[in-house]
């Protein structure tokens, strides 16, 4: 698999503790998807699921667990390259011994093209993006155009894609990525219940940041 050129992740905090690797070790291998250039028997992966759900950047997998034990008929597909975090989520898992998470620890861009068939995602989560602030650095940010299609294209007709941000001006700017595209509608939304509140929206709410929902539709 070619790797993409600008990558629209950030690989902060690299530096993963004795416990984080020793779960990684020995839950990937149970919790994990490997990386293959091929495509996901999701059938065969969750053969009961109702719905497969992707969520892009997990962070440190708070949301991500509490999300799967909210909805176990759902099966979620978690993608992250940050290692402490993949390690987390990994711990989460089997402590609370959740049966719906499989992990993919690769950019989500690979995982898109080359790992996932067309048509196949009900919904794609992405949460809390990073914002890339600076000018020069927005073409880091990982709602692009083209992003939109590579994720169309995964997505079910009707399947959805819900964003949340605590930056205004992206939030701002990816209503505008989206205006343009025509395979999506949809807008800005009122939080929903079963969306948890994170240590870090928290901390993005103490400093006063609003948070914005988007939830947009697959409609081309």
């Amino acid at each position: 698999m070619e790797r993409p050129s600008i990558r629209s992740y950030s690989m902060r905090g690299t530096r993963i503790t004795a416990a984080q690797r020793a779960a990684k070790n020995l839950l990937q291998q149970v919790y994990g998807i490997p990386v293959e250039n091929k495509r996901i028997d999701l059938a065969q992966v969750f053969p009961t699921a109702q719905k497969v759900i992707m969520e892009i950047g997990f962070g440190m997998g708070e949301a991500t667990a509490i999300i799967a034990a909210q909805s176990p008929q759902n099966a979620y597909i978690a993608v992250e390259l940050h290692s402490p975090g993949v390690g987390k989520l990994l711990a989460r898992i089997q402590e609370q011994d959740l049966k719906n998470i499989k992990i993919i620890e690769e950019d989500v861009h690979l995982v898109l093209e080359y790992m996932l068939a067309d048509d196949l995602l009900d919904g794609v989560l992405l949460f809390f993006p990073d914002p890339w602030p600076k000018s020069k650095h927005h073409k880091r940010r990982i709602v692009t155009p083209k992003f939109l299609a590579l994720i169309a294209s995964k997505l079910k007709p009707g399947g959805y894609i819900h964003i949340a941000t605590d930056w205004l001006p992206y939030a701002q700017a990816m209503q505008i990525v989206f205006a343009g595209s025509t395979q999506f509608s949809g807008g800005v939304i009122a939080k929903p219940a079963w969306r948890p509140v994170t240590r870090f929206e928290g901390q993005g709410i103490d400093k006063d940041h609003r948070v914005t929902d988007l939830l947009y539709l697959r409609t081309g």
